[in-house]
């Protein structure tokens, strides 16, 4: 899924949740979006940090 459309279905949920609750089934679907999220930016975050090259300071 692609992430941009995860952002939205997270910030739908939310807005819903705020103004009308949300089914059992809606809670599970934002959590699990939310689980998608949190991994996408940390497999991100470990990828620049992998290609970040030590500099001597010599």
């Amino acid at each position: 899924m692609d992430i941009e459309r995860v952002i939205e279905k997270i910030n739908f949920l939310y807005k819903k949740s705020q103004q009308e609750g949300l089914t059992l089934e809606e809670k599970e679907e934002q959590q699990r979006l939310r689980k998608i999220y949190i991994d996408s930016v940390k497999s991100n975050l470990r990828a620049q940090l992998q290609g970040i090259e030590r500099k001597d300071s010599n």
